[in-house]
């Protein structure tokens, strides 16, 4: 349940999608990292809040007590910590595994691919951060997906917003994740979850409500700093004067159109500890799509600067910030797309086929294959000894190989190949 073959027609469309994502990691200077799938439990175990329960735990295999990775940013925690690194721009593009209730339709499975891209080290404030958010601003835009906006916010303006509004520091976290439900459900029922299962006061909930339902640009900021309650808090002041910091580092980049700052935005995970963002897909109604495709969350990322020292014996702490595609939303966006406009997806790259119009010609055929193959041209023949010309043709136009190199016994005799274009049928002799 949750997981999926790929037939050659998707892998050589995801591969296309892989291939724009890892080269925008590489044109931000992203070194390329490897991981195994299985970590040990405890790794795991503390790192994603009330998503724990998604984790694929193994059976005891002897002693040692394994799971099946959830996301790359854990593992990466490990790596840096095992390997006392302080320093890293990595990419990683890998499956990870969840035990979550698949919506299929939505792009959501058990077994994914994640693309992540994160900058590890000491560095001054929000230019790597600025980074990220320009990345996630290039792939979207690379993708033609078309509209998209990328909403941010920061843990620590949150957590000054849960303080002045009364919340016990122990209910930031399980706070935090109802807020996150913001863009699935109206504020009535995350209101009603918040007093209801969390167990807030409606008092406390409805100041909430004030806040995580503003969004905006800088003018919010500026708007907040001025904020009678929370300028008197430290961590949201420190937030927002960051985030201020961020809109200007973002604003010279150019991309400041499609970002959005939103109260709204919490995101689930236990291990951000500053900025936090969310990219997601607009709604587009087109003509040939009755129904609009909502996917949702399309990226997603943040800072995480206390992950790598829960690893490290000494505690030494490893600032981090960085940013996940999620690419199989995207792949069936794409996908649908493809089926949508009937356009036929090539799933191999055959340069030409090497076709004989007579019988008795298998051997010229497989020396000229072997000399194309050597010459590193890209080249197939069908398997029989004596195919007919027209199902060699008929091949090419189902794979949509471009090109037949045909050998007949008067090209043999003059000491030529006939080179035909399958689409135009033109023929030269060389």
């Amino acid at each position: 349940q949750g997981t999926r073959d790929h037939p050659p027609a998707h892998a050589a469309l995801r591969d296309r999608l892989l291939a724009a994502v890892v080269a925008c990691f590489k044109r931000h200077g992203a070194a390329a990292i490897d991981t195994p799938v299985l970590e040990l439990r405890e790794t795991l175990m503390g790192k994603y809040g009330e998503d724990a329960k998604l984790i694929y735990e193994l059976q005891d295999q002897g002693g040692e007590l394994l799971a099946l990775r959830y996301d790359l940013t854990v593992p990466f925690a490990r790596y840096l910590a095992m390997n006392k690194i302080a320093n890293m721009k990595r990419y990683h593009v890998a499956k990870v595994y969840r035990r979550d209730n698949p919506a299929t339709t939505r792009g959501r499975y058990r077994e994914f691919y994640q693309c992540d891209f994160d900058i590890a080290g000491q560095f001054d404030p929000m230019i790597p951060d600025a980074e990220c958010l320009k990345i996630v601003h290039e792939i979207l835009s690379d993708l033609q997906l078309g509209d998209f906006l990328i909403k941010v916010n920061d843990r620590r303006i949150l957590n000054g917003v849960f303080a002045v509004c009364g919340i016990p520091e122990s209910k930031f976290i399980t706070t935090c994740s109802t807020v996150d439900k913001l863009d699935k459900m109206p504020w009535e029922e995350v209101r009603s979850e918040m007093v209801g299962e969390k167990g807030l006061s409606p008092e406390a909930a409805d100041h909430i409500g004030e806040y995580v339902q503003l969004h905006g640009g800088l003018d919010l900021i500026e708007r907040l700093l001025q904020d009678p309650k929370l300028s008197q808090n430290k961590l949201a002041k420190e937030g927002l004067g960051d985030m201020k910091l961020l809109f200007e580092y973002l604003t010279l980049f150019g991309i400041t159109g499609k970002i959005s700052f939103d109260l709204s935005l919490a995101r689930g995970l236990d291990y951000y500890t500053g900025v936090i963002f969310e990219a997601v897909l607009l709604q587009q109604e087109n003509d040939h799509v009755e129904e609009s495709v909502s996917v949702g969350s399309v990226a997603g990322g943040g800072r995480y600067d206390g992950l790598v020292g829960m690893f490290d014996p000494k505690g030494r702490k490893v600032p981090c910030v960085g940013v996940s595609i999620g690419i199989e939303r995207i792949f069936s966006i794409l996908e649908q797309r493809v089926k949508a406009s009937g356009e036929k997806v090539r799933t191999t790259e055959t340069q030409v086929l090497v076709a004989t119009p007579q019988k008795h010609l298998l051997a010229v055929r497989l020396k000229l294959i072997s000399e194309l193959w050597d010459a590193g041209i890209k080249a197939e023949m069908l398997y029989k000894k004596d195919p007919k010309l027209l199902k060699q043709l008929q091949y090419c136009e189902d794979m949509g190989i471009p090109l037949a190199a045909i050998v007949g016994e008067q090209e043999l005799t003059d000491g030529v190949v006939k080179l035909r274009d399958v689409a135009t049928r033109e023929e030269v002799r060389m």
